[in-house]
């Protein structure tokens, strides 16, 4: 860190707190050259997600949309909705980590059913057949065969 006085590039750290709001670390620091004191501010970086729909237009993420389309897919299911903010979570914490700016619907539609499945079959189906958009009878039994097949 520099020192805002002499440009130094070596300070220490003399007190560290929480903010009031808990998103954040003040420091104070010491400069090693001219023992000055200034603060510091720590935060965590998070760049707005960007998602882009199948008709390429762009809005920003929203954890809520997904969550909403999973509780839609579990309704009258015996999911709990503590098991549901978790896989939100998961999938949040992917696309962030992901460090592209920019995710298709494509993209968290395929992390959002490797969540559904394992909770409940019924759901993952129900989120499926919108999500794909099966077109016919066919293509529904297609996706059903599959999970009999890995059973």
């Amino acid at each position: 860190m520099k020192c805002p006085y002499c440009g130094y590039s070596e300070s220490k750290v003399v007190d560290s707190r929480h903010s009031e709001d808990g998103t954040s670390i003040r420091r104070r620091r010491e400069c090693l050259s001219c023992q000055k004191r200034f603060t510091t501010y720590e935060t965590v970086e998070s760049l707005p997600i960007v998602v882009v729909k199948k008709d390429n237009s762009r809005e920003p993420f929203d954890r809520n949309k997904i969550l909403r389309g999973m509780v839609r897919a579990c309704e009258k299911r015996p999911v709990s909705m503590a098991d549901l903010e978790a896989a939100v979570t998961e999938i949040e914490q992917i696309v962030q980590n992901s460090l592209e700016r920019e995710v298709s619907t494509g993209k968290i539609g395929e992390l959002v059913m490797d969540r559904l499945k394992p909770l409940d079959e019924v759901a993952y189906v129900r989120f499926a057949s919108v999500y794909r958009q099966f077109k016919d009878i066919n293509s529904f039994m297609h996706e059903l065969n599959k999970i009999l097949e890995e059973k």
